[in-house]
């Protein structure tokens, strides 16, 4: 079970249970989810809009440097009412060279992870910590760990990302995530106060699979991507991947992204956005590689709307029932 260390004392996370079960046509053989009725101060059916912030930054190296620029973006979320605020894949730190992710990856209790359950707690505000290096099975290897903390300063759930990146970009650099990541198994749902999040990390974006899942099965209604999508892979697909994931899902989407030049071999496409379930973009940065947040309001009411106008959750169910 995830926990924070906060104050010297262990905040375990008792409502949440692992079930072992097959899911039909897709690769996934475990769900973690939360359970509303466990969870006394969330509420089970939002009503009024809840305003969330998506941040985007342009970590490197060093972590009190990407601790500095994540309290900053907290404090300007917190200024414009935000409840929640995303932060992009790999917001403590991104590595200059090879095997410095590893060496530094922490357990969640940790001291790392520990100041942001300190800055969430301080600030009252819920955080999206996508791709977090969390510590693997051995010292070589780590897992790419999207965690959420309550405005108390709690972990209230945590995802390993599934999909890792294996490729060669076109016309750029060969990436090859599995040769120090180990990928997760568990689809993680949770409640929180800006509704039912389903979580994922950048290269699960290009498996609708997991997202079918998320919404049809769990009844998430934001799905969070936080990404460092590459320049050239973003140029292309970044945009109508994510819209096309809140219109087949009737989801909100909220896509944290690294933005930017990190170091002398790497750079992410950035485009922060927030996209509602009829796939319209309701929220974003005007400058596509600069750090700061874009804010939208998540309306409930829309969500049943479009849920409601076109009913195809029936035939969803069907489909992975077969």
């Amino acid at each position: 079970m995830p926990f924070c260390l906060i104050n010297y004392r262990f905040f375990v996370k008792p409502n949440n249970r692992t079930l072992l079960c097959p899911i039909r046509h897709a690769r996934f053989s475990s769900l973690t989810v939360q359970s509303r009725s466990t969870i006394s101060s969330v509420p089970s059916m939002a009503s009024n809009p809840v305003r969330v912030a998506a941040a985007q930054m342009t970590s490197i190296n060093d972590l009190a440097a990407n601790f500095a620029t994540c309290s900053r973006l907290v404090k300007e979320a917190v200024a414009e009412g935000a409840k929640f605020v995303c932060f992009p894949e790999s917001f403590s730190f991104i590595a200059d060279k090879d095997g410095e992710s590893a060496n530094i990856a922490e357990p969640l209790d940790g001291p790392i992870m520990q100041q942001y359950c300190s800055l969430a707690r301080e600030s009252g505000i819920w955080l999206s910590l996508g791709g977090f290096q969390e510590r693997g099975s051995d010292d070589a290897h780590l897992r790419n760990t999207h965690v959420i903390i309550d405005d108390s300063g709690s972990i209230r759930s945590s995802y390993s990302k599934i999909h890792l990146f294996d490729v060669d970009v076109p016309g750029g650099r060969v990436y090859k995530e599995s040769s120090f990541t180990e990928p997760g198994k568990d689809i993680v749902a949770v409640d929180s106060p800006a509704g039912r999040l389903g979580l994922s990390v950048c290269y699960d974006l290009r498996f609708p699979e997991l997202y079918q899942q998320l919404r049809f099965q769990h009844e998430a209604q934001i799905l969070l991507v936080p990404s460092a999508f590459t320049k050239i892979t973003g140029q292309a697909h970044w945009e109508i991947l994510l819209r096309a994931r809140a219109i087949e899902t009737q989801c909100y989407v909220i896509a944290a992204a690294q933005a930017g030049k990190h170091n002398d071999k790497r750079e992410s496409y950035g485009d922060t956005l927030i996209i509602d379930p009829w796939g319209t973009v309701v929220g974003r940065l005007p400058d596509r590689i600069s750090t700061g947040i874009a804010v939208a309001d998540i309306d409930f009411s829309l969500i049943d709307s479009v849920r409601a106008k076109i009913p195809i959750a029936k035939k969803a169910h069907r489909v992975l029932e077969i």
